[in-house]
């Protein structure tokens, strides 16, 4: 199987599954669907099928065009979906792909993992993590520890091109980790030459982005400085570094 990215609006990632064989195609969270049919008719593949993480438009917006053009399954979480097809929940299977549950960002967001790699949508980011919208601090902490559960060699596809102002934020958190100064060069690099930083992988995550990093004495003892009080648990931690990356302008 192949994987391919397809850019749309400003800075989402639209994903391809490719089956060189017999040129078939699984698409996951098609915002636009325009770029999707230009990239299967310049390719000359067929769909078969689209899987979704979550409702936001950003991720669903091109179902109904690209369901007018082929009649396939619509996989998504139980909400509100215009096309969906079939609901999936932790512990379902979608096209060989294990289901997960992942809330926070949104209340019943997925993801599907299989053969170490993940496609997470806006749950976990490279170098950071999805805003709460309709979950809470606890549910996203929980999520992300899950996904911290699978193999160091899972390759993390999530849903926008965020990575350099997420590990910027990251450094901010750990001046001295060296591991986060190293990738924020190397996606530079691969920015600069408009090559994607997605996707990376999980054991890349563990050493540079600070959600999955509570841990970090370094980290913590800048928290607990900027918040000006003593935070210890592992969710008051993630949740202060939310807010504040909530209020980060990358200068």
């Amino acid at each position: 199987m192949l994987i391919h990215p397809i850019p749309a609006f400003q800075d989402n990632y639209i994903w391809a599954l490719i089956n060189p064989d017999n040129r078939n195609a699984v698409i996951v969270d098609p915002g636009d669907a325009i770029p999707v049919l230009q990239f299967l008719k310049k390719n000359n593949l067929n769909l078969t099928a689209i899987l979704i993480t979550h409702h936001h438009y950003d991720h669903t917006n091109g179902i109904a065009e690209l369901t007018k053009h082929f009649t396939v399954p619509v996989f998504g979480p139980n909400e509100n979906i215009t096309g969906l097809t079939q609901s999936l929940k932790e512990g379902d299977i979608a096209l060989n792909f294990n289901v997960l549950d992942i809330p926070g960002h949104t209340r019943h967001h997925i993801a599907y993992y299989a053969n170490h790699i993940l496609f997470c949508g806006d749950t976990l980011f490279t170098g950071g993590c999805g805003k709460i919208f309709e979950g809470t601090a606890d549910q996203m902490y929980s999520s992300l520890m899950k996904l911290t559960s699978l193999p160091d060699e899972t390759k993390i596809y999530c849903g926008h091109e965020y990575t350099l102002a997420n590990l910027q934020f990251a450094e901010i958190l750990e001046p001295n980790n060296n591991k986060i100064k190293e990738r924020i060069i190397k996606v530079k690099n691969l920015r600069a030459n408009n090559q994607s930083s997605v996707p990376s992988l999980l054991s890349e995550e563990k050493e540079t982005n600070p959600f999955l990093r509570c841990h970090s004495k370094e980290l913590i003892d800048h928290i607990q400085q900027h918040a000006r009080r003593d935070l210890t648990d592992p969710i008051q931690i993630f949740a202060f570094i939310r807010q504040y990356k909530n209020e980060f302008i990358v200068s």
